[in-house]
């Protein structure tokens, strides 16, 4: 039976039990608009480059 690897296992070694429980990242928007411009630019200056 496999466990879904979403679900955070509990930690069992001692050292890591020190530690607090690793926090799940909130996706940044701004990162994808980002790279959405960066794409749409690239993709114009080598369509530039061939035509040109």
């Amino acid at each position: 039976m496999q466990r879904d690897s979403s679900y955070p296992l509990p930690a069992r070694h001692p050292l890591r039990r020190r530690f607090p429980p690793p926090t799940i990242a909130m996706p940044n928007e701004d990162s994808d608009l980002k790279l959405f411009a960066l794409s749409f630019t690239a993709f114009f200056i080598v369509i530039y480059g061939f035509i040109a």
